[in-house]
């Protein structure tokens, strides 16, 4: 059986498991505490994807609003950092592995996938892809059983990623997660700023943003293609940078966790 082995175990999060569990748990243990009380499951979530130190508390609020939810599917876009290419890219290994066990891939998502022409196989744009790896471990600890689909967004339009992700977007039992961090390497005050903006443009579903707002730009501007028809609302969950973490505040890369809801199911 194929394994699409750790990459970043380590380096963006511990390699140790009870390290890795215990870091993960104490930033859920805060997001809880914080998050708003009796907000539905969401049917989108929008996560950070650098070191667990700089953006893992506010990733956690976006998973903690899914904890223990009866997902048994997710399907994760991350942006392409390592390898060029056209399209979008699944992986043929049967396994993605952490320090928390292994996750199965859904082969019968891929297949789906695969018949947009869009789509290709590629195990080496996912080798060392750390936006789609570090939303796993979070993933393991929250959702009880799940497969996976991972795509690798690479250049391509946000329309083809709408028709990718519209495939999966009505089904109840899957949770799609776009991985996307927000400016990069402005000032703190600057970079507030910027991101400030982003955010307001995403929240109110007007148009699309740009790779220099969020380096998932592309999935996100998908799903602001899909928001409307499917009747999601966004709300911002948590939103600072690594000048608020473990960085200094002269270059700083945002984060933001958004969770996307049926607005019916919001106003209830």
């Amino acid at each position: 059986m194929s394994v699409r082995p750790a990459a970043v175990a380590g380096m963006f999060y511990p390699a140790q498991a009870a390290e890795l569990s215990n870091q993960i748990s104490r930033s859920l243990a805060v997001a809880e505490s914080e998050l708003e009380k009796g907000l539905p499951l969401p049917r989108v979530i929008i996560v950070p994807h650098a070191g667990y130190i700089y953006s893992g508390l506010t990733a956690a609020f976006a998973y903690q609003s899914v904890r223990g939810a009866p997902f048994r599917r997710v399907v994760l876009f991350g942006p392409a950092h390592r390898v060029g290419f056209q399209g979008m890219a699944v992986p043929e290994v049967n396994r993605y592995q952490t320090p928390l066990g292994d996750i199965p891939i859904d082969r019968e998502a891929v297949r789906s996938a695969l018949s947009h022409a869009e789509v290709q196989t590629s195990d080496v744009a996912h080798a060392e892809e750390h936006s789609l790896e570090v939303q796993l471990p979070f993933l393991q600890t929250v959702l009880p059983h799940f497969e996976l689909l991972p795509i690798c967004v690479g250049m391509v339009e946000p329309e083809a990623v709408a028709e990718v992700m519209e495939m999966f977007i009505d089904d109840r039992e899957t949770l799609i997660v776009i991985s996307s961090d927000l400016s990069h390497f402005h000032d703190y005050q600057s970079a507030n700023a910027i991101d400030h903006a982003t955010l307001e443009k995403i929240m109110s579903i007007n148009g699309a943003i740009n790779h220099e707002q969020a380096c998932g730009a592309t999935a996100i501007n998908a799903l602001l293609i899909l928001a409307e028809k499917y009747g999601l609302k966004p709300r911002l969950l948590d939103c600072r940078n690594s000048g608020d973490t473990a960085g200094d505040k002269n270059r700083v890369v945002g984060y933001a966790s958004m969770a996307w809801f049926e607005q019916g199911r919001l106003n209830e």
